[in-house]
């Protein structure tokens, strides 16, 4: 799997990163085992997770794993702090918040560092220097080698981005995580370019546009499927509109000219974008996960992908 430069720095993840989000709920510890070894076999080494997925259980379970199924240096652990669903308020990126999640996320994962650190969330109650100071905080301690951010407008980005640049020697921003694919091109109209002028790249979410992309619902809805499932069907649900639709048949007419599934198309299409550094995908189980790694060599055609940005960017969300 081809690995990739994150920004200006000197981190290198694989350009496909096994997202978590799923695990501990609708995705087993064994079965989890089973994608982390596959994916690390593939050649993969960017492991996203979060400290509020699953209420913790998948930053836990992956702990549990590191050093059991891989080696934790074959890994690049991505964790993510900021959102406080338990609290008085749905975000804090306060010091004093952010150093406890850390080190509250070290114990879950049972190591002493993680590779990649991210603020989640902009929190507009905490003076952004204050948040950054935290974060610079961390890599001082060597409890995060890299900081990044995610789920920012790009103006929210740049603030942040520009501030840390202001003075030589300040931790830089190296990710930004944002969703973005064929559905949702929302990081072009600035994010991304606001990452460029930082020396940052876009870490891409839900490349296959939540799971619609693979056009698994071209035809209705399969009772295995997320849409299927009360506590997943909210999250699917704004992608089956007529306009997602249109797209999608876009996505299947240049899949079969390739002669390559339709998620091979989307996957590609957002993973190659200039200045995407992984995009990160999020099976439920081993098998969604060896369909991933079964089209990870395919790359579009510039014709293809330019039908494709022809074809979406008149209707970005």
């Amino acid at each position: 799997m081809e690995q990739r430069q994150v920004g200006r720095s000197g981190l290198w993840v694989s350009r496909t990163a096994l997202g978590t989000m799923t695990w501990g709920q609708d995705t087993s510890e064994e079965e989890a085992g089973q994608q982390l070894t596959a994916f690390v076999d593939a050649g993969g080494t960017l492991v996203d997770t979060a400290d509020i997925y699953t209420g913790g259980q998948s930053e836990r379970i992956l702990g549990r794993l590191l050093g059991a199924a891989v080696r934790r240096d074959d890994v690049v652990v991505a964790t993510k702090t900021g959102h406080t669903p338990e609290g008085y308020r749905p975000v804090d990126a306060s010091r004093r918040h952010l150093l406890a999640s850390l080190d509250a996320s070290l114990r879950r994962l049972q190591t002493d560092y993680v590779d990649l650190w991210q603020l989640h969330v902009f929190d507009p109650a905490t003076p952004p220097e204050e948040s950054l100071a935290a974060m610079e905080t961390a890599v001082a301690a060597g409890k995060a080698r890299y900081v990044g951010a995610g789920n920012l407008e790009a103006w929210q980005f740049a603030t942040m981005a520009t501030w840390q640049r202001a003075q030589p020697g300040r931790v830089p921003l190296v990710s930004v995580g944002a969703e973005y694919s064929l559905l949702n091109r929302g990081a072009d109209r600035g994010l991304r370019p606001a990452a460029a002028a930082a020396g940052a790249h876009l870490i891409a979410w839900s490349p296959l546009g939540r799971g619609v992309l693979s056009a698994k619902y071209r035809n209705g809805t399969p009772p295995d499927s997320r849409a299927a499932f009360p506590h997943m069907a909210p999250y699917v649900e704004p992608y089956m509109d007529d306009r997602s639709r249109r797209v999608v048949e876009s996505v299947c007419t240049a899949a079969e000219g390739l002669g390559v599934p339709p998620l091979a198309v989307a996957l590609s299409w957002a993973r190659d974008q200039e200045g995407v550094a992984a995009a990160v995908v999020g099976p439920r189980t081993l098998s969604q996960l060896e369909e991933v790694l079964g089209v990870e060599g395919v790359e579009l055609p510039p014709k293809i992908r330019d039908a494709l940005d022809d074809a979406t960017a008149r209707s970005e969300r």
